[in-house]
């Protein structure tokens, strides 16, 4: 039975019950501020049920779509990896408000089940909670169910309430046993995780109202709320024990591989996307946006997620926005509003693709890297505290990463990492701001910069730590404001300057300066020697050198900032700037990654102004003027009636108030580093000039002078040389795996059955085997077997971040020493578990290092069972 018959089915019969057909409401509950998403079909009607407000039916049935991807009901974390988890799915669901109570939802549901859907009941499994004696009752002695397959359960899975006070009740859950081919057990039994017996129904009883006090009084009107997952009977339906395996999952796999390029339909990363571009979808849909908060953070994860799942598959290039078409066709019919808003979709998707591509990549190289040095399996703090300030990769993605390389991350170190940067922030603040620093000044200071770097002048206040001082001696950090200076005052983006003030007895380090808004220069200084006196007359010299670089680097943003109107378009805007003597900072609106042939352009425009020896040219004029003659703000200050424009050439008219090169040739060499994303529409251009332009040309030019005589290859041959390298090491990997089974088939010199020894009647192997796949255990397995007639075989290897434990019995023995008994009780010694087959089991345990002693405990339990 497909999906979309099992839905109208689901609807149909109970409608013919006298159901009311309601439609799915929206991912964003429009009752509940304390829900992020709808993750139950019962929240639309959380009013209905708790009688603060009427509808014209009492009994209502639903197709809802819900979310679980944060708050309290989160699965993202085990999508892709397990059979059932979603982040998105549908909750077929039948309501009562009033009407029908305990007998007539058990009646309904095992009707639908049995009858509807023709489930063979031997196939079913019931549980109530332990203390309802009535549906207990009616399950076993009206609807004929056997013993054998019903279970009383405890309050923590078979009671349920909608929060610590206010309506509650027991639940009735069904379940379906998939054959004992998957191990598994029965609700209420140690084994009842596994793969066989799968929930897909639950019902639940309003019956209590829960005071304060815990006590329970019964609710004047019982009401019922069921919830049964689509997928999970589809699952059934379809006889697969896996909800991806369905068929509405069936064309979205097909199109996920044929866009990322990659035959695996069952590989863990096929499946988050196929999950991902579902409940992204849905939540653009119902007016979900990606932000760095509430709904949109967690939607924005979530397209991170995919995308580098993407990545891993080897889709390199924008993928995810182009599979909303195939989601589309397959739901569609059910959601229309799928239809209606699929443009919006995939280009929402396409433009959060874009600008996280660059820092996903940039992210996982610098992961590799520094993960290669790590002793132990705990990514530090400061490591992920560094992808995510320094390369804009974020920290749950870091711990998603490291999940699947076997490790786990210091989230304290991390929290700790982000603290000190604001604590840090907060002190190199500590002068920014006339409330921090009290200074008692009538006058302010008269900018002389623009046309000297030496004057004198005259101290008008000095401040140590906010406090009003008449002196300063040698050691003390202090803060001087004089009557005039040289010094430019942070602002435009370009930082302050640095150098000395000095008298005949005293020398001070200008380390910054900053300006108040009442036009008061703070000169931010170190006492080197001597002492300083309030009205003392004093030399200030501005750092040359240091004021040319950052001269330079400013210039370079105006051009750079007319360069990429130009290559990129009209549409950029500049979001702000940071200009040092050693580098420059440009954001800039854009809604996609720059291209390595945009950045090639852009450099060629900037360089091709600083080699035409372009005059840089400052005027004060009249803002009306400078606007009419089409100057270009650089930031959202606010102007007075005059204004001081740079122009250089015809190129770049702009109003500015930092400091600027006489000649465009003064900027040397016009070099870009970096770019990337760093906001919602927002990209960034990290660029050097002059001479750290230059160190940085040499400093490539050694990387490529090293990787030559590492690869024994010329500069002009070293792509060639790589690609060589490239197809040896898929050459080798191939052989690697044919080594593998040659190993495992002990064809490869290597006879695994000599290291078996005998214990007692047995003859008993246990081995760790590094750098194997589940495959290659189960072939080594296979292959002992084969050759003993009275071998027990036990294996252990990591496997995709997982340690794995596999057994095997010859089947003449397998009764007396079952595998799943063997595997049991081993995972049991290290927290682990398992099971499977008398002659095959299977199981886990959380760390690699009981691995060992897990192996070491099979000969004592099979001496036990001689």
């Amino acid at each position: 039975m497909k999906t979309a018959e099992l839905r109208t089915r689901f609807l149909n019969f109970f409608a013919d019950k006298g159901h009311e057909i309601v439609d799915s409401s929206s991912l964003v509950p429009g009752n509940d501020p304390t829900l992020l998403f709808t993750n139950a079909g019962m929240v639309q009607f959380k009013d209905l049920f708790l009688g603060n407000e009427t509808a014209n039916y009492v009994k209502a049935t639903t197709s809802q779509r819900c979310v679980r991807a944060g708050g309290k009901h989160n699965d993202l974390e085990n999508v892709g990896y397990t059979a059932r988890h979603h982040t998105f799915f549908e909750m077929l669901g039948n309501f009562s408000f009033g009407d029908y109570f305990k007998r007539e939802a058990i009646q309904y549901a095992w009707e639908f089940l049995t009858e509807e859907l023709g489930l063979p009941e031997e196939k079913l499994w019931v549980t109530v909670y332990e203390k309802d004696d009535e549906a207990a009752d009616i399950w076993l002695n009206e609807m004929g169910v056997s013993a054998d397959r019903f279970s009383k359960i405890g309050e923590k899975d078979n009671f349920w309430s909608m929060g610590d006070v206010g309506p509650c009740g027991p639940c009735s859950e069904i379940f379906y046993d998939h054959g004992d081919q998957y191990w598994g057990g029965p609700p209420g039994t140690p084994e009842e995780d596994g793969d066989r017996y799968i929930e897909i129904w639950n019902l639940v009883f309003m019956q209590y109202d829960r005071s304060a006090d815990g006590t329970l009084k019964p609710l004047p009107k019982p009401s019922v709320d069921t919830g049964m997952g689509l997928e999970r009977v589809s699952a059934v339906m379809q006889h697969v024990n896996n909800n991806y395996e369905i068929d509405l999952f069936d064309n979205l796999i097909s199109e996920i591989c044929s866009v990322v390029g990659v035959q695996d339909r069952k590989h863990h990363s096929v499946r988050v996307i196929a999950d991902h571009i579902r409940s992204c979808s849905f939540m653009i849909t119902d007016g979900v946006i990606p932000s760095n908060e509430g709904r949109g953070y967690v939607l924005r994860r979530i397209i991170r997620r995919a995308i580098r799942h993407g990545y891993q598959l080897g889709g390199q290039t924008p993928f995810f926005h182009k599979l909303v078409v195939a989601l589309a066709k397959e739901m569609g019919q059910a959601y229309p509003e799928l239809l209606d808003k699929q443009s919006l979709i995939e280009s929402a998707l396409e433009k959060e693709e874009l600008r996280f591509a660059e820092t996903l990549e940039q992210g996982l190289k610098i992961f590799e890297q520094k993960t290669q040095s790590i002793e132990g399996k705990v990514v530090p703090g400061d490591l992920i505290f560094l992808l995510y300030d320094t390369y804009g990769f974020p920290a749950d993605l870091t711990a998603d990463v490291a999940r699947e390389k076997g490790m786990s991350v210091d989230q304290a170190g991390f929290e700790a990492a982000m603290q000190q940067q604001k604590d840090l922030a907060k002190a190199n603040s500590k002068f920014a701001t006339q409330e921090q620093v009290s200074i008692d000044v009538e006058q302010g200071t008269d900018f002389i910069g623009y046309r000297e770097l030496e004057s004198n002048a005259t101290v008008l206040a000095l401040n140590i730590d906010g406090d009003a001082v008449d002196f300063v001696s040698a050691g003390q950090d202090v803060v001087v404001v004089l009557n005039s200076t040289t010094f430019y005052a942070e602002g435009g983006g370009q930082c302050g300057d640095e150098g000395v003030i000095s008298t005949d007895s005293a020398t001070l380090s200008v380390r910054d300066c900053r300006k108040l808004p009442n036009g008061a220069f703070l000169h931010i200084a170190h006492v080197d020697s001597g002492a300083l006196k309030l009205g003392e007359s004093v030399n200030v010299l501005v750092d040359q050198e240091a004021r040319s670089a950052a001269a330079a680097n400013h210039s370079a943003t105006h051009l750079l900032h007319a360069a990429l109107k130009k290559v990129l378009g009209a549409h950029v805007q500049q979001k702000g700037s940071l200009v040092t003597p050693t580098r420059l900072r440009f954001d800039f609106s854009h809604d996609a990654p720059v291209t390595t042939e945009e950045i090639e352009l852009i450099e060629q425009q900037v360089n091709s102004q600083v080699f035409a020896q372009r005059e840089v040219v400052a005027k004060t004029m009249a803002i009306d003027e400078a606007k009419s003659a089409g100057a270009e703000a650089l930031f959202g200050e606010k102007y007075g009636s005059e204004v001081r424009t740079i122009s250089m050439g015809d190129y770049s008219f702009e109003l500015c108030g930092g400091t600027h090169v006489g000649n465009t040739a003064e900027i040397g060499l016009f070099k870009i580093v970096s770019e990337s994303g760093v906001a919602a529409g927002v990209r960034r251009v990290e660029a050097v000039t002059r001479r750290t332009a230059s160190s940085w040309v040499n400093e490539q030019q050694a990387l490529i002078q090293q990787a030559s005589t590492l690869l024994k290859a010329d500069s002009s041959g070293l792509v060639k040389r790589i690609e060589q390298l490239q197809g040896q090491v898929k050459a080798l990997e191939v052989d690697k795996k044919k080594l593998q089974q040659m190993i495992a088939n002990g064809s490869a010199g290597q006879d695994f059955s000599a290291e078996a020894r005998q214990v007692g009647p047995v003859t008993l192997l246990t081995k760790v085997m590094d750098g194997a796949d589940k495959d290659m255990l189960r072939t080594t397995i296979d292959s002992f077997k084969d050759k003993n007639d009275s071998g027990v075989i036990v294996l252990g290897a990591q496997i995709g971040g997982k340690v794995t434990l596999m057994a095997g019995v010859a089947k003449p023995i397998s009764k007396k020493l079952p595998a799943g008994k063997i595997i049991q009780h081993i995972t049991a010694l290290a927290d682990g578990r398992g099971g499977g087959r008398p002659d095959m089991a299977e199981g886990g345990i959380p760390d690699a290092g009981d691995l060992d002693r897990c192996l070491a405990a099979v000969e004592p339990w099979i001496k036990e069972q001689s």
